[in-house]
């Protein structure tokens, strides 16, 4: 029996009841998928687990529950709603993204992965897996799971990532020209279910029989990877401040790098090679509470040296605006600099003898 045909029946059993996916049955019932809450999921699982994302797409869909919704929303309103996902750049090409679809293509998702790649954030696997599963486009669609299903199934040893080709074309060749997005999702949902990266459950898994790996006993010890390199450390500081009505002193990023887009604390320059120079955003008697929030980027380390202070209602810094204690919500911070928040926070409360701080 052909691998897809092995895949796809037992998808129809074991299929993951997902929050963006249409189940084989109903697709059997004739549910096509929306395109939009494909999209959506697949930028938003980019560099992200599952788990982490089904909340955030339920936030995101009950609020801008179509694309020409999301198009139509304020920027930092989505920035606000993406925080904590990581990876902020996929924040705001998700809008770019949205709002030339609904300008230019009328609300609705192009079916031709040529297409695809030419709108905002959207990269080759990403406009495969959306012409596979949203529309049946019998794309190879390929990503870690995927890579890992391939080279276990073809005992493939060349180390990532420079097998990716082999692998890809390996996929490709066992891509189906029909139920190509229900094959797309089974082999990515075998991957993260059975094959999984330690462990794998050779027994129960239905390409047991077919999959060299397994008769070879090299599963566990694939896919191979090159050595990676050490990631270099970075330092900086950030300002926390607190007016006595108990306004925030927050700024807005600037929109390219990274956190572009978000708000948070003032930082100064992030530098490998010892502090970089203190670059308050208003003078003033800052406390060092001796603190450090440490965050890790895909490329580097950052190590943030915390100062604080209390200010005076007059105080007129030359960098951020003040946001109004009733109007600040830490979750609407990304994760670095909610951990920024949550290491000052008793520091502050000291400070001010304030035992409501939140």
């Amino acid at each position: 029996m052909p691998i897809s045909d092995l895949l796809l029946d037992w998808y129809d059993r074991h299929a993951r009841d997902l929050p963006w996916r249409t189940s084989p049955a109903a697709r059997r019932d004739g549910v096509r998928p929306d395109p939009y809450q494909v999209w959506l999921s697949e930028i938003m699982l980019q560099q992200t687990t599952v788990a982490a994302v089904k909340d955030y797409f339920r936030k995101f869909t009950e609020r801008w529950p179509e694309v020409s919704d999301l198009a139509a929303a304020r920027d930092e309103d989505v920035m606000a709603a993406w925080a904590g996902l990581g990876y902020y750049a996929r924040a705001r090409n998700l809008l770019k993204c949205a709002r030339v679809v609904a300008n230019d293509h009328d609300g609705r998702f192009p079916e031709d992965r040529e297409v695809l790649l030419t709108l905002p954030g959207i990269g080759p696997y990403t406009a495969s897996a959306i012409a596979a599963i949203a529309f049946d486009a019998p794309e190879t669609v390929v990503d870690g799971n995927v890579e890992r299903v391939m080279a276990r199934l073809h005992d493939i040893h060349a180390p990532l990532p420079g097998s990716k080709r082999e692998l890809t074309e390996r996929a490709g060749d066992h891509t189906p020209r029909l139920r190509a997005g229900d094959y797309a999702q089974a082999v990515m949902d075998l991957g993260a279910t059975i094959c999984t990266p330690r462990n794998p459950a050779c027994g129960i898994c239905p390409l047991r029989d077919p999959c060299v790996a397994r008769a070879q006993g090299t599963a566990a010890e694939l896919p191979k990877k090159s050595p990676k390199k050490p990631k270099p450390v970075r330092q900086g500081v950030a300002y926390v401040a607190r007016r006595a009505d108990g306004a925030w002193l927050l700024e807005t990023r600037p929109p390219q790098g990274l956190l572009g887009g978000m708000l948070g604390w003032p930082v100064t320059d992030w530098i490998e090679e010892g502090m970089p120079p203190h670059d308050p955003p208003i003078e003033a008697n800052w406390h060092d509470p001796a603190l450090e929030a440490r965050h890790t980027f895909t490329h580097f380390h950052l190590r943030l040296a915390i100062r604080t202070v209390q200010l005076p209602m007059d105080a007129t810094p030359h960098r951020g605006d003040f946001v109004p204690h009733a109007a600040f919500r830490p979750a609407d911070l990304p994760t670095l600099m909610r951990k920024v928040f949550d290491l000052s926070h008793a520091t502050l409360r000291d400070l001010e003898g304030d035992p409501e701080l939140p």
